[in-house]
């Protein structure tokens, strides 16, 4: 004789979970009494387990008296207030606003705060992914990445929105954007060392007002924005060395121009790279040069690549003319005898690329790359330049075999 269960009948206080039917399939809410009293329902649970451990917190904070009533406020009205509390660098806050605007606010911004769920938040995340773009290609799907930084986004301001009171708990940490590897940044393209010395030699040729700038660029891994930012009482050319101290950067804010803003480097703190004898060499010829054009251009407080008035360059124009001259350089040097260009068209960020790669490929420890690219850490480096690392442990396997095998 088989004994028969009994669900024991939870008592008055103890709220209660139900199971109700949705097109994406069964899901569940919960029933409880806040402090007053009132009947309170919270729904969109994906299974009876998550209800139950909600439910559980929820009695627990209303015993302790630590509950928080769920928010009215909308998702929109909450983003705009968190936004106009944050202190990021403008072009970092101008990035926010940009997502939310365009990847937050159409698909959520109605939904008020209590109401939002780790399933809605998903399927907003899959409609971004299948029709999300709003620039000249729209309808078209955002790129993983885009969707992870989306992620990022509305999750600290949900974080914040907890910590503030608003609500009991993150319904962003329910959600599943793109994971990490399906969010990996686009593949890079460094030059080889030929290429870059191809490349060069060409600009000093056809570009010769903006090769020396090309040339710190690649020679020192630094970003576009810290060399634009770079001024003349930076550069210690007795000593071969670059205090890397300040960068500039674009951005545009909806329904106003281009701003261009100077402000700290993009990890907040400044570094020093040292300088190769042929580096010194072209940034003392330049600032020969720009001392003949006129002596305020060499002050210790201009900038080192500016323009005949000391303006500093802007940083989209410094992009442009780089794409361009690298078009112009392919098409005059025409193709190599494998059918392929000399020299293949890349981003100009590429260059700092070009400039890792090659000395992690020569075996420059990890460390020393890392510090000259001004990387948070070395482990940065590592997850970044990870493609040159196999044939440095190939190389670092075979060393250890002769030492052994000479022993």
């Amino acid at each position: 004789m088989t004994e028969q269960r009994k669900t024991r009948r939870r008592q008055a206080g103890e709220g209660g979970i139900s199971e109700y039917a949705t097109k994406a399939g069964p899901r569940f809410l919960i029933k409880y009494r806040d402090p007053e009293g009132r009947v309170r329902l919270r729904r969109g649970f994906l299974t009876r387990k998550a209800a139950a451990d909600a439910l559980k917190e929820i009695l627990v904070d209303v015993k302790r008296g630590q509950y928080v009533e769920p928010a009215k406020i909308t998702l929109d009205a909450w983003m705009a207030e968190w936004l106009d509390g944050l202190r990021l660098s403008p072009s970092t806050l101008s990035s926010y606003r940009k997502y939310t605007r365009l990847h937050i606010t159409p698909y959520l911004g109605s939904m008020t705060l209590d109401k939002l769920s780790g399933p809605m938040i998903t399927a907003a995340y899959r409609k971004l992914e299948a029709s999300g773009r709003a620039d000249h290609k729209a309808g078209a799907g955002l790129s993983p990445r885009t969707v992870r930084y989306t992620h990022t986004i509305l999750k600290a301001a949900l974080r914040s929105a907890v910590r503030n009171g608003k609500i009991l708990r993150n319904p962003a940490d329910l959600a599943s954007p793109p994971s990490a590897k399906e969010a990996r940044a686009p593949e890079m393209h460094p030059w080889t060392a030929a290429q870059l010395s191809a490349f060069l030699a060409w600009a000093i040729e056809h570009r010769p007002d903006i090769a020396p700038a090309w040339h710190v660029l690649a020679y020192t891994g630094m970003r576009r924005g810290e060399l634009l930012g770079l001024r003349w009482h930076d550069v210690d050319l007795e000593g071969c060395r670059i205090h890397v101290r300040r960068s500039r950067s674009a951005y545009r804010d909806k329904g106003q121009g281009l701003t261009v803003v100077e402000g700290a480097t993009k990890t907040g703190r400044g570094r020093v790279v040292d300088l190769d004898p042929e580096t010194v060499e072209v940034l003392r010829a330049l600032r020969v040069a720009r001392g003949a054009l006129a002596l305020q251009l060499i002050r210790p407080d201009a900038y080192v690549v500016a323009n005949e008035q000391g303006e500093p360059m802007h940083p989209d124009r410094f992009t442009r003319r780089f794409t361009e001259s690298v078009a112009a350089c392919s098409r005059k040097l025409g193709a190599d005898e494998s059918g392929g260009d000399h020299v293949p068209a890349i981003r100009l960020h590429d260059l700092r690329h070009t400039h890792a790669t090659l000395l992690l490929g020569a075996g420059v420890p990890v460390k020393v790359v890392s510090e000259r690219l001004g990387h948070a850490s070395a482990t940065i480096t590592m997850n970044v330049y990870q493609h040159v690392m196999p044939g440095m442990q190939q190389e670092a396997a075979t060393r250890f075999a002769s030492i052994i095998r000479g022993a």
